[in-house]
């Protein structure tokens, strides 16, 4: 069970992930998340991006984890790894642009990778 409420943190932290950029322009990526989803059937080709889709396949691999009785082991990896690849950049861009907003977004899904991780390694 424990787990299990470990990746639904990690779907959730997911979620608080904030972007900002010029002009004024912010969002968290749940907004970001409804809209491409608004767009995906009304538009298509808008949302076939890298940094759009692969972070949207970790979360559906990390939702099935929640259905199982024991959560896969593979599919949590695959999920945080298709994830943790958006918030790294984020990471990179709140460091070097000092962009705090940005910075600490990335905390929690970070914290709740590595309790991931450890969790697996001590369950045999």
């Amino acid at each position: 069970m424990k787990q299990k409420s470990i990746n639904l943190f990690l779907i959730i932290s997911s979620l608080l992930g904030y972007l900002e950029w010029s002009g004024g322009n912010n969002i968290f990526l749940l907004k970001a998340e409804i809209e491409i989803f608004s767009k995906l059937f009304s538009n298509p080709l808008s949302v076939l991006h890298p940094l759009i889709l692969i972070p949207v396949i970790g979360q559906v691999f990390l939702t099935i984890t929640l259905f199982q009785n024991k959560p896969s082991k593979g599919l949590t990896y695959i999920g945080i790894g298709c994830i943790i690849l958006l918030f790294l950049l984020m990471l990179f861009i709140g460091i070097s642009t000092k962009n705090y907003k940005i910075l600490l977004s990335t905390i929690p899904f970070l914290f709740f990778s590595v309790m991931a991780f450890l969790q697996f390694k001590k369950t045999p």
